[in-house]
């Protein structure tokens, strides 16, 4: 029986509202829950497998509805533009993941050509993204160190072995680039199976944990960093990227006691690129409404700086660092280092985290921007397989990337034919076009990579605007970036989700009882302090509790309502206690001046606790029964199902026998039913001060 449901013998007053609950159902058995699951998952009919096929290659279900006549223009359009941009950006960020240019060409081919077969999203363009780059690149550096590669400062890509790896796995052969790109798919293939196992196990919600505010704030954090790991390439210096944490600190301490040895003319044609693509850059963000495509000022400023690279010998007459030698066609496959799975499988993780909850956002908010759906578990198989089957053919990690989604909605993108499109760009590239990027100064393409992080560096124009709206948010913000940036990426995103859980716990811990009054016009209650021109009742008082009450606050929901009601029951007997034994009756049973108005009949208003665990009706249970024994009565309103479950499970209702389970009524579904109950109790207000 439901402890609400009881009327008062002989009380004149509004019948209280009585509502049925639904009988819910026995629970099955687990034997029975197993069974049943493993028929319906188990079982395999010729719609079954024709659905499970259609929803685990999605293609396969849009592409025969497709609209040849009204979509292909646009897609052929955006796939070709996207793709004429990833160009250059992926020669650009294999230098943030310590690889070749040819690796980053590979990356984004196979990456296009996978999300357009797997992916529920119309619309974002998966390829390489900054962060995961300095991530890959970061674990890269790491293990090349280890392995005893000359560093950058003092080899070039030729650079053999050196020390024994102690796995035999590498052929002693293996140069610098070779091992580098090994390091990198080993990593790319394991963060891809995270993704896989994660969307087999049905966790695709788990990005609901990464909020925007976090991802953000990691985001802009590593921007910093990558930031300043390109200025080495803009100065022409060959230092080696510094390992562990401060590494921001690290790089700026290498960059100043080292640039008495900058490259003056990798800094002059770092300064006159940086003149150009800014303000270019800019123009098409300001007039993009305008153009029907933005301007690819990235291509042609490639183009132009290697021509003159190539025709000035600033390779040879200057030493200017460049590309080098990017071969055509591609490569056979190669499994990855099983051996280093061990030492890079923590790096991975964070990686598979950070790129799947990138993905998701950027589908989710689009689709939701265009009136479809994303399914959050096939995006996690999509990015998945996007990084283990490119990982046999040495690429690293990818995601979705905001800047070419952008570019791919504002050009007319319906479907992922454009994605396929643009991967046929970049087979003419790979097959035909790499070569001619020789001479390539590595300062332009840090240049591009500096130019496109202008939106994330942004972020710091809206910290007002961010305090402003929500402190909370914007203090997740602040702490994730500055410790992506200052201490450790990956340290940032685990710290960025801790300070996030302590957020939600610390207000929950925050939460205050509030005394609530009721609106003159109808049966309404809210606060007293936050609303004017409220009536309180005479003997009654009312208390709201915003807050789940729980193990973690239940001492704090306690205290605060002790507060509120100005009566602290415990403190008050043992004050009568006390005068009891010193024999002072008639001091003991007067109530002092700062509680006497304290003493009136309580009821808690429940409609904000969404939930109780056993603490928590333990906690009620204390308040109820330590008031009891001072004389005042205390009553639950407005309690939703789950919480009366709990209360019922927990034996906070007294079993009701007899014909006076009357005296036994504690919840009611509304505030005025629980006030009008109290009222109507043969106790008044004043007779307290004889019991008590």
């Amino acid at each position: 029986k439901s402890c609400h449901t009881v009327t008062e013998d002989g009380a004149d007053q509004q019948q209280p509202l009585i509502l049925e609950r639904v009988e819910r159902e026995t629970p099955k058995k687990w034997q029975t829950v197993v069974s049943q699951r493993l028929k319906k998952h188990c079982s395999c009919t010729p719609q079954k497998a024709k659905s499970k096929i259609l929803g685990f290659v999605p293609i396969l279900k849009w592409l025969p509805r497709y609209q040849l006549r009204d979509w292909l223009l646009g897609d052929a359009m955006s796939g070709m533009i996207v793709g004429i941009l990833l160009v250059p950006q992926s020669i650009a960020y294999s230098l943030l993941a310590s690889q070749d240019p040819i690796y980053g060409l590979y990356t984004s081919f196979f990456a296009s050509i996978i999300y357009a077969l797997l992916g529920t999203s119309r619309h974002i363009s998966v390829g390489i993204f900054g962060v995961l780059c300095l991530l890959v690149g970061q674990v890269v550096d790491r293990e090349l160190a280890l392995a005893g590669y000359l560093t950058e400062s003092s080899s070039n890509s030729s650079d053999v072995l050196l020390a024994d790896l102690g796995n035999g796995s590498v052929d002693v052969g293996c140069d610098r680039s070779c091992y580098a790109i090994t390091v990198g798919a080993t990593v790319t293939f394991t963060a891809g199976v995270y993704q896989v196992l994660m969307g087999l196990l049905q966790v695709g919600f788990v990005s609901v944990y990464l909020s925007d505010s976090l991802l953000s704030g990691f985001a802009t954090g590593a921007s910093l960093t990558i930031l300043t790991s390109q200025f080495k390439y803009l100065l022409g210096l060959k230092i080696p990227r510094p390992q562990g944490w401060f590494t921001l600190f690290k790089t700026w301490y290498s960059l100043l006691t080292n640039l008495g040895n900058t490259n003056i003319c990798d800094l002059v044609t770092s300064l006159v690129c940086l003149a150009i693509l800014l303000p270019t850059k800019e123009l098409n963000d300001r007039f993009k409404s305008k153009l029907k495509a933005p301007i690819p000022f990235e291509l042609f400023v490639v183009i132009i700086a290697t021509l003159a690279s190539h025709f000035g010998h600033f390779n040879t007459d200057y030493g200017s660092d460049v590309a080098g030698d990017i071969p055509t066609g591609f490569l056979p496959p190669q499994l990855p280092l099983w051996s280093l799975i061990p030492n890079v499988a923590v790096d991975a993780f964070s990686i598979a985290i950070v790129g799947f909850a990138i993905t998701v956002s950027l589908s989710e908010m689009f689709a939701k921007k265009h009136g479809y759906t994303v399914d959050a578990n096939q995006e996690m198989y999509a990015i998945g397989f996007c990084n283990i089957l490119p990982s046999f053919f040495r690429c690293f990690t990818t995601s979705a990337a905001l800047t070419k989604t952008l570019v791919k909605e504002s050009t007319g993108c319906q479907t992922q034919i454009s994605g396929l499109v643009s991967a046929l760009i970049l087979l003419l590239v790979l097959l035909v076009i790499a070569p001619l990027f020789y001479s390539l100064q590595k300062c332009v393409l840090a240049v591009i990579i500096v130019v496109n992080l202008r939106g994330a560096l942004r972020k710091f124009t809206d910290i007002p605007r961010m305090w402003r709206a929500n402190r909370i948010d914007a203090s997740i913000w602040l702490v994730t970036m500055a410790t992506s940036a200052l201490v450790n990426t990956e340290l940032g995103l685990l710290v960025g989700v801790l300070v996030s859980a302590f957020c939600v716990l610390g207000r929950t811990q925050q939460a205050r009882v509030l005394e609530l009054g009721r609106a003159t016009s109808r049966e309404h209650y809210e606060g007293l302090s936050r609303y004017r021109g409220l009536q309180t009742h005479p003997g009654v008082a009312v208390f709201r509790y915003e807050a789940p009450i729980y193990y973690a606050n239940q001492s704090l929901f306690k205290k605060s309502l002790y507060k509120c009601v100005g009566l602290d029951p415990v403190k008050e007997k043992s004050r009568r206690i006390k005068f009891k034994k010193n024999k002072q009756q008639e001091e003991a049973t007067r109530v002092p001046n700062n509680s006497s108005h304290s003493l009136r009949n309580v009821v808690i208003d429940c409609s904000a606790v969404l939930f109780l665990d056993t603490a928590g009706v333990n906690a009620l249970k204390e308040v109820h029964k330590d008031y009891a024994e001072l004389g005042v009565k205390v009553v639950l309103a407005q309690c939703n199902t789950s919480v009366l479950d709990t209360l019922e499970r927990g034996g906070y209702c007294p079993e009701k026998n007899g014909p006076n389970t009357g005296e036994n009524t504690m919840v009611f579904f509304t505030i005025a039913d629980a006030v009008h109950y109290i009222q109507s109790l043969r106790t008044a207000n004043g007779d307290y001060d004889t019991k008590c």
